[in-house]
């Protein structure tokens, strides 16, 4: 691509996050095209890209698609080889993709057709296990890191809905370079728009990282505990347990080479101890909602690697398998 912002962006997925930032990216003039299941798209086509936020709704009509396979992602209209020619019309400069952890293998399968030789790769899921897994199968020089911050919801309707005001994107080399390409990437995701903050960084697998620890450790004590923060401090031993989650995260990621900052670790005791709080966690929400869980992702792999560096963690350990058992009974 000549320019970041006449960048060719694919956004897999069109809900709480690929809907919202793609539809900044709409919004800013960029060329956006969405990979969604064939339901999505049969919406999109009808009703448009729905946005909801305090200031009314934003309907953007004649959003282009592809189409995963029937059932989910798996397969998508058009797919064809990874390794193809640049100058194929199915491959895009930029994949910014939005889908939960348990979804990235249908969702690679589906992007096979549509990653060329050029094509840089934004993931903005959970943890770190997803850019070994889009390395090994689309290979390094097109993985680079990213993370979103946003607080948002899909509706039954379809409207994708803001639930608080203010959105990040993050991404950066894995390595830390300032590349010619990260930069054109950095211009085409810059929209202006007053919702959204997009930033280079330098260190983005050590914001990766902290972004995990604060996932994890909300993660862990919500769904092992089993309700929101303030009822979990009101019980015996709930502030203690909270904080000892906390540890353990800490712990991994200090061994892993990536020690959270003082005044991460400061804000993350604060919101996982106050008293009266309603605060949850998208996995909580879905264990008992009866959805998919991303537990592999965000317990699962940080066990793994806790083990890897011979760090005790029973806490999260204890999670996991609830949340392990919980997945095999709905699967």
């Amino acid at each position: 691509m000549d320019d970041g912002r006449s960048a060719r962006i694919l956004v897999v997925g069109a809900g709480a996050v690929g809907g919202w930032f793609g539809s900044r990216l709409l919004a800013a003039g960029r060329d956006v095209t969405f990979l969604v299941r064939p339901g999505r798209a049969d919406a999109l086509a009808r009703d448009g890209l729905r946005v909801a936020t305090r200031d009314g709704v934003e309907t953007f009509a004649g959003v282009r698609t592809v189409v995963a396979g029937e059932g989910g992602f798996g397969g998508a209209t058009g797919a064809g080889d990874s390794d193809g020619d640049s100058d194929s019309d199915s491959d895009f400069d930029v994949v910014l993709l939005a889908v939960k952890g348990c979804a990235l293998e249908a969702a690679m399968r589906d992007l096979e057709g549509f990653v060329g030789p050029a094509t840089t790769i934004v993931p903005l899921l959970n943890g770190l296990r997803h850019l070994e897994l889009l390395a090994g199968r689309f290979g390094d020089s097109r993985v680079v890191g990213g993370l979103c911050v946003v607080a948002a919801q899909l509706d039954d309707d379809g409207t994708v809905r803001l639930l608080a005001p203010g959105s990040s994107l993050s991404y950066g080399e894995l390595d830390g370079s300032v590349t010619e390409r990260i930069r054109m990437l950095d211009a085409g995701l810059q929209t202006g728009s007053p919702g959204v903050r997009a930033r280079l960084s330098e260190h983005i697998r050590a914001d990766l990282w902290a972004k995990w620890v604060f996932l994890a450790s909300g993660g862990v004590l919500t769904t092992l505990v089993g309700g929101p923060v303030g009822e979990i401090v009101a019980a015996p031993g709930g502030v203690d347990t909270a904080l000892a989650v906390i540890a353990e995260c800490a712990a991994v990621s200090t061994a892993a080479g990536f020690p959270p900052q003082a005044k991460a670790l400061e804000n993350l005791r604060a919101t996982l101890t106050e008293p009266g709080s309603a605060f949850t966690t998208s996995l909580y929400r879905d264990l008992v909602q009866g959805r998919r869980l991303e537990h592999e992702a965000i317990v699962g792999d940080l066990v793994a690697r806790a083990g890897a560096l011979d760090v005790p963690v029973p806490l999260l350990t204890a999670a996991y398998a609830r949340l392990g058992l919980a997945a095999a009974a709905r699967a």
